[in-house]
């Protein structure tokens, strides 16, 4: 059999995920990056592998928090007004699926690829022997109100009872001996002591040597601008670089993935949620966990190398711009549960396009009018945590081999 020469268009950890399983598959593989490998969304986001995030934004409850939120000052969730058809459809689409139904649905069908991911992760960092401050050390909810602390008690039981994922309730008493960077007064926490961390821009750098060493072509400054196409399959990705021939293409672009779906003759009804994240040297007092504060929506990671804070939401189109007052609410919030929140020097501070689906789950499918092109996008913010399995059932699908997952969920027809 001929060897397929398969194109990723996407240099994240999505992108990078696929081209590590097609090469080991035997496909030679060409993975263009428009800008620099690795620098997008997968380079400074908390770094979290968490199987326990297995529930979508779009849950019961979930449109009156939102809208009470976008009127309150400084609140971490933002919509930029302005005038944007696709943006109030997702939004529309969005608060059609806050229902229990349609969130276990969604939440079925990301543990399909989160728990197998996590395995996976354990497996190739071992194996090839990637130095990327992989450490399973759990993650720690933590809640400054008793009313939101069992509050919470209600998703503990649902993700017990639905998905197996029972968390440790850690009392007040008891939270200072958990973890001691702590202060004092806050309400409790759940722990859930599966789920791990890495420093993803460590894991980016260690990813591209490996698919290197191992055959893969990687072109940076390369965006793809269209396809050629011939007989309803695309024969070469138009790239800034010259055209590049290939027998099947993946498009694992993130956020952006919507700006070819004109090429593609589909629907990707995919948002970009800015992220933003604050990197500086660990401080003297530090968690020894990764921690999230869920009434301030505010995530802390202790690398072995430093220190993060992140997260927030904002829904402002493809705004490149980084507004301090943004990085000032992860600082504010960790304030208040930290003994020591911050320290200096700051080392980076950054933003990201989160690809944001409005039912939660990711796109992983052929496109109807180009068979033999592969979206793999819309991961919301679980790309990092869902890569590995969606690496492999890309490469399977390419392959048509038995996928080791049911693709169904993840169709492109559900839009």
């Amino acid at each position: 059999m001929t060897q397929q020469h398969v194109v990723v268009i996407g240099g994240g950890v999505i992108g990078a995920a696929c081209a590590y399983h097609l090469i080991r598959d035997g496909c030679q593989v060409t993975l263009l990056e428009k800008d620099r490998f690795g620098r997008g969304c997968s380079h400074a986001n908390c770094g979290l592998v968490c199987p326990s995030h297995v529930l979508p934004l779009a849950e019961p409850g979930a449109i009156g928090r939102t809208l009470r939120a976008m009127f309150r000052r400084n609140s971490p969730f933002a919509i930029k007004p302005r005038l944007d058809p696709a943006l109030w459809m997702w939004l529309l689409r969005f608060a059609r699926r806050c229902n229990r139904r349609d969130m276990l649905s969604a939440g079925r069908a990301c543990q399909r690829l989160l728990d197998p991911s996590l395995a996976m992760y354990d497996e190739m960092i071992r194996s090839e022997q990637m130095d990327c401050q992989w450490e399973r050390k759990g993650l720690l909810f933590v809640f400054r109100t008793t009313q939101e602390m069992e509050a919470y008690s209600q998703t503990d039981r649902l993700l017990a009872d639905e998905f197996n994922l029972p968390a440790k309730r850690i009392e007040p008493q008891e939270l200072l001996d958990l973890e001691p960077a702590l202060l004092d007064g806050l309400a409790g926490g759940w722990y859930y002591p599966e789920d791990a961390h890495l420093r993803p821009d460590r894991l980016m750098s260690e990813w591209r040597s490996v698919l290197e060493r191992r055959g893969v072509v990687i072109h940076e400054g390369a965006a793809a601008r269209g396809f050629a196409k011939q007989n309803g399959r695309a024969t070469a990705v138009e790239t800034a670089q010259g055209s590049i021939a290939a027998d099947a293409f993946v498009l694992a672009t993130g956020a952006l993935a919507p700006k070819l779906s004109g090429e593609l003759g589909c629907i990707i009804p995919i948002q970009p949620g800015k992220g933003y994240s604050v990197t500086m040297p660990r401080p003297a007092i530090c968690p020894a966990m990764p921690l999230l504060f869920p009434e301030d929506k505010v995530v802390v990671t202790p690398m072995q190398s430093g220190y993060r804070l992140g997260s927030t939401m904002e829904f402002a189109g493809y705004d490149a711009t980084i507004h301090r007052t943004r990085l000032g609410l992860l600082r504010d919030g960790a304030r208040r549960y930290l003994r020591e929140p911050v320290a200096e020097p700051i080392e980076e501070e950054w933003f990201g396009w989160r690809p944001m689906t409005y039912d939660g789950i990711p796109i992983i499918d052929r496109t109807a009018a180009l068979h033999n092109v592969i979206v793999a996008a819309g991961h919301n913010m679980l790309g990092l945590s869902m890569a590995p399995a969606t690496g492999r059932l890309v490469a399977e699908m390419i392959a048509d081999k038995s996928p080791s997952i049911d693709p169904a969920p993840y169709s492109l027809r559900r839009f």
